[in-house]
């Protein structure tokens, strides 16, 4: 190789070198260096500070001591419970013999007095209050979340002198409220069933002692716009859930059971309510699983599972020659089992008003006395004196009724009273047969007018087609 040429690879060589031993020194010393974005020394040691590199992961949190109430309705994606009032921070025992009456009514203060409050009593407690009202008004969008057991005390003994015996748990001028949870009503109603009052029918057609003044258990009184969800409600000492003067009702997934033999112990009843709906619910109890009163209108009832109980009831109607006006009510996708009645509507002989606008569709029976059933002439006793007037019955639909009825009782039975028909009755697809026992073809009618749009199943040829003679005078019952 020429000499020319060594001294080139001579030159390159050392040249690399150079640069890479400066790159070193940079390196290791770049922070003598600064641009105009590199961090400034710390202003208190004059040391510079490097800068910040962004993690790949968050810091871990500080010791956060657990929620002790995990299932506590504030656990939102905010994380706020300003609104929750958790009766156990009002110095609820729930211990199920602890009168924790005052941290309910503390609770319902606090919650009643901002939006969308909660009252909560969490699960895993069973609580105990005495008759109370919680009253409003209350600002909307307030809760009463029962997850755990709430009950009053046990008996007539044990309930304090001053209370109410009608009633325990009161809600009284609400609007927008929720009544839920995933817990249970208790009503310890044994004791009030077994006072030696009122009679009630017994097994095998015994007597058995009944009750006086016992407390319903839930009462809504004069509000509106209320939803009960989700709760078990069970063994009431009288109705279970009473609705009264209410306007904008929803009930939904609720289950309602006591003994079959337990007296006066209605699923849910409604009376001068209006906009109700009733849905997927299940009921048994020792009287009707829901009764419709006076003053009520746009009541759907859908998905209802019923008995053993005394079935579906509109009344009793008019006693004691009072005007009673109930209309719009649908009762449909339904089940009624071991039930003394299926689908019945009772009045009282003497009283005034109309039942109008009833539809009973898609209903299954098994081993139900009474299916269908129009009873004029309801009465306690024996005592009852026949009467001129007579709330009018008008414009009733029973539509795909089907099962098995109990044959100690025909399975369709219009008894309507002597002077004010009952008219416009439509039969569709009504097919009963004997749960055991022969067919029994005999269907009973009285007064009764109406239509057959198919063959029923027993023949029912007692009812009257067109429409009664004194029609025209029934004006005076409508509403």
């Amino acid at each position: 190789m020429e000499p020319i040429h060594w001294f080139m690879v001579l030159w390159i060589t050392l040249s690399l070198m150079i640069f890479q031993n400066s790159s070193n020194v940079e390196g290791r010393y770049h922070f003598h260096k600064r641009n105009k974005n590199s961090p400034a020394p710390s202003p208190d040691t004059g040391e510079p500070v490097a800068p910040s590199t962004p993690s790949l992961s968050p810091p871990p949190l500080s010791n956060v001591p657990s929620d002790p109430y995990p299932e506590d309705p504030g656990n939102n994606s905010s994380g706020s419970s300003d609104c929750v009032f958790n009766v156990m921070n009002y110095g609820a025992v729930g211990d199920g013999s602890a009168d924790d009456t005052a941290a309910f009514r503390a609770a319902w203060k606090e919650a009643c007095a901002v939006e969308s409050g909660v009252v909560f009593a969490p699960a895993d407690y069973s609580f105990k209050i005495t008759s109370t009202i919680f009253s409003g008004p209350c600002q909307p969008g307030l809760v009463f979340q029962v997850d755990g057991i709430l009950m009053p005390p046990e008996g007539p003994q044990t309930w304090p002198k001053g209370d109410s015996q009608k009633q325990w748990l009161v809600f009284y001028r609400l609007d927008q409220m929720t009544f839920t949870g995933s817990g249970t009503i208790e009503g310890n109603g044994q004791k009030w069933w077994d006072l030696p009052c009122k009679p009630h029918r017994g097994p095998n057609g015994s007597t058995l002692p009944g009750p006086c003044d016992s407390p319903a258990l839930i009462r809504f009184f004069m509000s509106n716009n209320l939803v009960v969800r989700g709760l078990r409600i069970q063994n009431s000492p009288q109705f279970h859930m009473k609705f009264d003067g209410c306007e904008g009702v929803q009930i939904e997934k609720l289950s309602i059971s006591s003994p079959k033999l337990s007296p006066n112990t209605d699923g849910i009843h409604i009376e001068n309510t209006k906009s109700v709906g009733i849905y997927d619910s299940v009921i048994s109890n020792g009287d009707d699983c829901i009764s419709i009163g006076t003053g009520c209108a746009n009541v759907d009832i859908r998905g209802v599972t019923c008995g053993p109980s005394h079935g579906i009831s509109i009344g009793s109607l008019g006693v004691h020659n009072s005007q009673a006006c109930v209309s719009n009510i649908t009762v449909r996708d339904a089940i009624i089992r071991e039930s003394d009645n299926g689908v019945r509507i009772k009045t009282w002989q003497g009283g005034t008003g109309c039942v109008s606008a009833i539809v009973f569709e898609n209903i299954q029976m098994e081993n139900v006395m009474n299916c269908l059933l129009v009873d004029q002439y309801y009465c306690l006793s024996k005592a009852c004196r026949n009467e001129t007037s007579a709330v009018f019955v008008t414009d009733l639909t029973y539509r795909n009724i089907k099962g098995t009825y109990d044959v100690r009782r025909p399975p369709i039975h219009f008894a309507c009273s002597d002077t004010v028909a009952c008219t416009n009755i439509t039969l569709s697809e009504v097919e009963l047969y004997p749960h055991e026992g022969e067919l029994m073809d005999d269907p009973f009618c009285w007064n009764a007018y109406g239509t057959q749009e198919t063959a029923t199943i027993p023949p029912i040829d007692c009812l009257q087609e067109g429409d009664p003679e004194s029609v025209a005078e029934v004006s005076q019952y409508t509403c």
